[in-house]
C-alpha cells in the first residue's frame, strides 16, 4: 500500500475550519460548563433537600449515560417536541451539560477539602453564603482540584468529535468528508490525530499558564499544576 498525504493536505482549508470550530466549542463549553458545574456543586453541598436531590439527579444521570445518547436526546428528542436547534447550538448545549456534571463532582470534592474552620471563620465574619463561597471557598477549591479540572476540559475538547454525528462541522466531521472523498482514511485520520494532539498540547499549556496566574502560592512552592 502506498501512502499519499498530498490528497489530504490539498483540503487543508477544511481541516483548519474544522479545527477552528473545535477550538471554539472547547472554549465556550469550558467556561459555561465550569460555571454550571460550580453552581451544582454548591447546590449539592448547601441547598435545601429538593435542590440537593435535583442536583444529584442531574449529576448521576449525565455521568451514567453516554454522551452520544445525550446529544441525540437534545437534537432529535427536542425537535420532535417542536423545539428545533441548529447542530452547533445542540453541540454547545450537549457539551456544556455533560462537562457540567463532571465539573460539579470535581468542584464538590474541592469544596469538601477545605477545612471546616475556614468556613466557620467566614460565617463568624458575617459573610453571606454567596460571599462565603466567593471569598473562602472558590479559589482554594479550584487550586486543589485544578489538575483534575484541566484534564476534564481537555477530554471535553476530544469529546466534541462525537458531535459530528449530528452534522456539526468540526474537525472529525471534516475528516469524515475528506476520507469519503479521497478514499484515504489512514492518511486522513493520521493528520487529524496530529491536529487533536496539537490542540490538546496548546490547551494544556494554556491551562498551565492560567494556573500560574491564578495560584501564585503553588508557583512559589513549586507544586505542579
Amino acid at each position: 500500500m502506498m501512502f499519499d498525504f498530498s490528497v489530504v493536505l490539498e483540503r487543508w482549508d477544511m481541516l483548519v475550519n474544522g479545527l477552528e470550530l473545535t477550538a471554539k466549542l472547547a472554549l465556550i463549553t469550558t467556561v459555561t460548563g465550569f460555571v454550571i458545574g460550580t453552581a451544582f456543586a454548591i447546590a449539592r453541598r448547601s441547598g435545601g433537600l429538593a435542590i440537593r436531590a435535583i442536583a444529584a439527579a442531574y449529576v448521576e444521570c449525565i455521568r451514567n449515560t453516554p454522551f452520544l445518547v445525550q446529544i441525540f436526546v437534545i437534537y432529535f428528542g427536542l425537535s420532535s417536541l417542536g423545539f428545533s436547534f441548529s447542530a452547533i447550538v445542540v453541540a454547545v448545549i450537549g457539551l456544556t451539560v455533560n462537562v457540567g456534571a463532571y465539573t460539579a463532582e470535581i468542584m464538590r470534592a474541592g469544596f469538601d477539602s477545605i477545612q471546616k474552620g475556614q468556613w466557620e471563620a467566614g460565617e463568624c465574619l458575617g459573610l453571606s453564603p454567596v460571599q462565603l463561597y466567593w471569598h473562602v471557598g472558590l479559589r482554594p477549591a479550584m487550586e486543589r482540584v485544578y489538575p483534575a479540572l484541566t484534564s476534564q476540559f481537555i477530554l471535553l475538547m476530544l469529546a466534541s468529535s462525537i458531535t459530528s454525528q449530528i452534522s456539526t462541522e468540526e474537525l472529525t466531521a471534516a475528516a469524515n468528508f475528506i476520507q469519503s472523498d479521497t478514499y484515504r482514511p489512514f492518511e486522513t485520520y493520521i493528520v487529524v490525530a496530529a491536529l487533536y494532539l496539537g490542540l490538546s498540547l496548546v490547551m494544556r499549556t494554556g491551562f498551565w499558564a492560567l494556573g500560574l496566574a491564578l495560584f501564585p502560592r503553588r508557583r512559589r512552592l513549586g507544586t505542579p499544576l
